[in-house]
């Protein structure tokens, strides 16, 4: 854009420096059917806050400005928009696998609530000689037949140097699967040769140890499965109380308590017959049923 060939070096490298790994946290959106990354205010006033802002400024031929509180660092980045590096825009509703939908908003100005939007993708010189180097490479394969014979020859030591390493690779896992098979049946439980060969570890690592048995790993022991099997049961308790407590359920009425045995229970209410019936003739009531208080709740 013609705002950014206009800015000064002071508002560019403050845009380099939001750019670098050091600047806030970006996500991508849609803007105009083109992909933009943006990001919060709170990212880039926190990122002009950081150590490594603070070190990039103290430098000797540094133009970037001296921030210390959340207040200078919104003016400096408002002083940074009208050269339109990143503008303010607003986040539509829906989502997509672009990203969400962005806007470009009218009233430009920073805050910390705001997003924005980057117009701007840094320093294109490493993407620049990249693209060279790519050039210059596949010339060079397709010049091959003119290269002198000394490299070629030399190019072709280096391809077969390659070759056998991968083939050293590929043998030793073999050998090493052999083995470990051999001392499984004689030697359980089975040795492995160079066992963090395929671990995501270092080179060096790799190789270290030489060899080491083939021990399982360490079974879960009572107290690590009583411990699992205890927030299973919470979430059943809280499954139970949350039936309880359905929509509707306060003007209903509540459910009679269940004895735990019928020697706990009390008497229900006798009615008028069974009150003039003799003492003798009268069975003990029985407890409430289960089924009938929860018919209550429905």
């Amino acid at each position: 854009m013609e705002n950014q060939s206009s800015a000064p070096a002071s508002a560019r490298q403050i845009v380099n420096f939001l750019r670098s790994s050091n600047g806030p946290k970006t996500k991508q959106g849609v803007l105009n059917g083109k992909r933009h990354d943006y990001f919060k205010g709170t990212g880039a006033v926190k990122a002009l806050l950081s150590p490594a802002y603070q070190k990039a400024a103290s430098a000797k031929k540094s133009e970037l400005p001296k921030v210390t509180t959340e207040e200078e660092a919104t003016t400096v980045l408002h002083s940074v928009i009208p050269y339109a590096f990143f503008l303010r825009v607003d986040r539509g509703e829906g989502t997509s696998k672009e990203g969400k939908p962005l806007q470009v908003n009218q009233m430009q100005m920073f805050k910390d609530e705001y997003y924005y939007a980057w117009f701007y993708e840094g320093s294109q010189l490493l993407l620049q000689l990249s693209g060279v180097g790519m050039i210059l490479l596949m010339l060079a394969g397709v010049m091959f037949p003119l290269w002198p014979a000394s490299m070629r020859v030399g190019v072709w030591y280096l391809s077969i140097g390659l070759l056998g390493l991968i083939g050293a690779f590929f043998g030793l896992a073999i050998v090493r699967l052999i083995l470990w098979g051999i001392t499984t049946l004689t030697m359980r439980p089975g040795i492995w040769i160079f066992p963090n060969l395929f671990e995501d570890v270092g080179f060096v690592d790799s190789f270290i140890p030489l060899w080491a048995w083939d021990v399982p790993p360490p079974k879960k022991g009572k107290k690590a499965k009583a411990i699992a099997q205890k927030p299973a049961n919470g979430e059943k308790s809280q499954g139970q109380t949350a039936v309880a407590n359905l929509p509707g359920s306060e003007n209903r009425p509540q459910a009679p308590a269940v004895p735990k045995s019928a020697g706990e229970s009390q008497p229900t209410a006798p009615s008028s017959q069974a009150a003039k019936a003799p003492a003798s003739q009268q069975g003990p009531s029985e407890p409430p049923r289960e089924s009938e208080g929860l018919a209550d709740l429905d």
